[in-house]
């Protein structure tokens, strides 16, 4: 998508898509649309975090590898453990600690490129805003777990986006971005209603019902799957090559992410 948009036009569109879908499924469904003040006060905290989360994502992404991406955001868990210790007053075990130990040493290896003197501001900032993205997304699960609402996933999700688009598209609306996506390529389209329908609309309602359901830290040892499912997704589409080094720091930091979330 980064070939033919803004990562801001990206993310409005991701974000219509979503509602439009997500809007769908509650008529359908007969779900409740009455507005409740002090939940959609929590709500629009969420999606100032969300819109954050997504803009610094995006915006790394045109400055890195989707590989590289896909490890580096394999670390929210991590972010999850200490941010549940402020929280929820978790402890931190040993075990954990040693966990995060080896996850950043995995994730400088792979950042660094072998040398941690290679990381710099300027060189690796594609690098360091997907790892900032993935600590606002650990932010942004521990408040969505915290805050008491009177929604359903399907609904809580449904504001969150309608709040997130109000906050974002008015930054999106000139001539370059419609232009832009007037012009979108077939392919182009077929990406951005994937990220709309899935990535968006199905994706951030399952990890809602997932979060009510289950410990915090339990649902985030299920993002050990992504950074694999990117490295490969990114081998077949984008062509990126797999390296041994690679391969070696990511299961570094998987390592040191699974141990975080050991009982």
């Amino acid at each position: 998508m980064l070939d033919e948009l803004t990562p801001e036009t990206i993310i409005s569109m991701r974000l219509l898509l979503a509602i439009i879908f997500l809007l769908t499924i509650a008529l359908i469904q007969k779900r409740d649309f009455k507005i409740n003040l002090k939940s959609h006060s929590y709500i629009l905290l969420l999606a100032i975090i969300a819109v954050f989360h997504l803009w610094i994502q995006v915006t790394g992404l045109k400055f890195t590898t989707a590989s590289n991406t896909g490890w580096i955001i394999g670390t929210a868990p991590i972010f999850m453990a200490l941010l549940g210790l402020f929280f929820f007053k978790e402890k931190l075990s040993t075990l954990k600690v040693t966990g995060i130990i080896t996850a950043t040493l995995g994730l400088l290896m792979l950042v660094g490129n072998g040398n941690p003197a290679n990381i710099d501001l300027i060189k690796n900032k594609g690098d360091l805003l997907v790892l900032a993205s993935a600590f606002t997304w650990g932010i942004y699960s521990m408040v969505n777990k915290k805050i008491s609402l009177n929604y359903s996933p399907v609904m809580t999700i449904l504001y969150l986006f309608l709040m997130m688009a109000i906050i974002i598209i008015p930054f999106t609306i000139n001539n370059t971005a419609v232009n832009s996506v007037i012009n979108l390529s077939g392919v182009g389209w077929i990406a951005i209603l994937f990220l709309g329908l899935l990535c968006s609309g199905v994706s951030y309602v399952i990890w809602a019902y997932a979060l009510r359901e289950m410990a915090s830290a339990k649902v985030g040892a299920y993002l050990y799957f992504e950074p694999f499912a990117t490295v490969f997704t990114a081998w077949i589409f984008l062509s990126e090559d797999i390296t041994l080094f690679m391969i070696l720091s990511g299961l570094i930091i998987t390592a040191g992410v699974f141990l975080v979330n050991k009982d």
